[in-house]
C-alpha cells in the first residue's frame, strides 16, 4: 500500500487540470509487447485511466508521447543527444521545450534531476533518487526538501522479471501535478532500459 503524502503547501505543477486534490497514487503498468515500442498505461489506483503513454520505437530520441484519454497530445518526452549527462526533455503540442529530466551519477543509486516552470511561472526544481535497485525512489521539491511523491515497484514479481514488464506505483502529495511525475517516472524507466543501463 501506497504511503500517504502530506499537501504542498501550494499547487506544484505546469498542467493544472492534472493536480492532486487529495492523495493519489498513480499506477503505471508497462506493455510489453507493443509494436509501437515502450508503452503505459496510467491509472489511479482504483483503476481509472487518467493517462496514455505511447513509444516510438523507430525514434532516434526515444520519443514517447503522453496524451489524455481522448488521445490529445499533452506532451511528448525524448532524449537530448549530446549531453554531458543523460537528459530527457518535454515538449508540449506547439514543439515549446517545457520541461528538462537529468540523470546524475549518484554512488549507490540513482538521481534525477526535473526542472519546470510552474503554472504560477515559478521556477522550479523536483529531485528524484532512487536505491541501487530503482525499486524505491523519492522525489523531493528541490528548494523546501518536502517529498511530493515516493515511487515503489515489486522487482520479483514473476510476470515483471520474466517478461520485462514493469509496474510502478507512485504516491503523489495533494497540491503535486500528477502528468509532471508521472513523466520523471517515464525518464527513469527510459534510463533504466538504456543498453548502457546496469
Amino acid at each position: 500500500m501506497a504511503q500517504q503524502l502530506p499537501p504542498f503547501p501550494r499547487p506544484l505543477g505546469v498542467f493544472t487540470p492534472f493536480i492532486a486534490r487529495q492523495p493519489e497514487t498513480l499506477v503505471l503498468k508497462e506493455k510489453v509487447m507493443s509494436l509501437s515500442g515502450n508503452s503505459f498505461d496510467i491509472s489511479l489506483a482504483n483503476g481509472q485511466p487518467i493517462f496514455r503513454v505511447k513509444g516510438e520505437s523507430f525514434s532516434l530520441s526515444q520519443r514517447m508521447n503522453v496524451m489524455d484519454l481522448s488521445g490529445n497530445l499533452i506532451f511528448c518526452i525524448r532524449k537530448k543527444h549530446f549531453s554531458l549527462h543523460t537528459t530527457y526533455y518535454a515538449e508540449n503540442p506547439n514543439g515549446d521545450e517545457i520541461f528538462e529530466v537529468q540523470s546524475k551519477f549518484k554512488l549507490g543509486g540513482s538521481k534525477f534531476i526535473g526542472s519546470f516552470k510552474s503554472a504560477s511561472g515559478q521556477q522550479e526544481q523536483l529531485i528524484m533518487k532512487g536505491d541501487w535497485t530503482d525499486t524505491t525512489a523519492e522525489i523531493m521539491d528541490e528548494a523546501t526538501g518536502q517529498p511530493v511523491a515516493a515511487i515503489y515497484r515489486d522487482r520479483w514479481n514473476a510476470r515483471e522479471f520474466l517478461g520485462g514488464q514493469q509496474t510502478y506505483n507512485v504516491a503523489i502529495a495533494p497540491n503535486v501535478d500528477m502528468a509532471i511525475i508521472a513523466a520523471m517516472c517515464i525518464c527513469l524507466d527510459m534510463k533504466r532500459n538504456e543498453p548502457s543501463a546496469a
